[in-house]
């Protein structure tokens, strides 16, 4: 008779797979928003889109334990790898898996928990319609959590910035800029898509968030507003080194729209059991 050894338990995972990290002053607040809406037992199944580099998907893992399964979709390779060599052999039961929201792969199954932290802002320009999607994969009796940073952030820095291109004439690069604040989603807009989905016990809250940052280079430079908030701005003019010389006005002037605030929306729903 041929006696299989026991298998191995997964080696315990190290804290910091385990907890939010206190050093990110942009995810991690948003991932409590999240959490603070997300019911999440142990044993269920979840899926995290747009997952990056597993912040907060290692979290969620961790709390639905070996009895569950957890998968990490996004479409950046890079995010992705170094969310599998942080993994390594921790957590069987989660997947990183590459994925594009606005076409969910078909052979995914379906989820208890669909979760998103920062992930709505990829969901444009046809934010409703890949709701629907995920609600193809959402199980009757499951929850819906995402979070984006709402309308109203950083609006006192738009000001500045409409106020400037006023001042200076960009007629074309202020309508522009008119249309990118305009496209950015509301609270009220998430709960209206939520609900003409179908979802029920629908909550959708905001949370502010100071952003604190120096002046010059700093400004420009700085990690969390480079990444796609300042980028906006460039996108307006098609002469870049108009654009540089544009915002080293603003960027020496921070005094006049700092504080600097984000809003942290959390939206959340439900998807009526049959």
């Amino acid at each position: 008779m041929n006696i299989q050894p026991d298998p191995l338990p997964s080696p315990t995972p190290p804290p910091f797979l385990c907890e939010l990290p206190k050093k990110d002053y942009w995810s991690t607040p948003f991932a409590e928003s999240l959490l603070s809406k997300l019911s999440l037992p142990t044993g269920a199944t979840v899926l995290d889109v747009a997952c990056g580099s597993g912040l907060p998907t290692f979290y969620l893992a961790h709390r639905v334990g070996p009895t569950g399964r957890v998968i990490g979709l996004d479409i950046n390779e890079a995010q992705l790898f170094r969310a599998r060599t942080y993994q390594g052999p921790h957590f069987p039961w989660l997947e990183f898996r590459y994925g594009d929201v606005q076409g969910i792969p078909i052979d995914l199954g379906q989820f208890d928990r669909i979760t998103g932290n920062l992930s709505f802002m990829f969901f444009r320009p046809h934010r409703k319609e890949v709701l629907q999607q995920l609600i193809r994969v959402l199980k009757p009796g499951g929850q819906l959590v995402l979070t984006f940073p709402s309308l109203g952030t950083f609006e006192s820095l738009w000001e500045r910035v409409d106020q400037e291109m006023n001042k200076q004439g960009l007629e074309k690069e202020q309508n522009l800029l008119t249309e990118y604040r305009e496209e950015r989603p509301s609270a009220s807009d998430a709960e209206q898509w939520l609900k003409e989905i179908g979802l029920v016990n629908v909550e959708v809250e905001e949370y502010p968030l100071e952003i604190e940052t120096n002046a010059g280079e700093a400004f420009l430079y700085h990690p969390l507003l480079r990444g796609g908030f300042l980028d906006d701005i460039y996108e307006c003019f098609i002469d870049q080194k108009a654009a540089e010389r544009f915002m080293n006005i603003i960027a020496n002037d921070i005094q006049s729209f700092i504080p600097l605030m984000a809003q942290r929306c959390v939206m959340s729903g439900w998807k009526a059991s049959v």
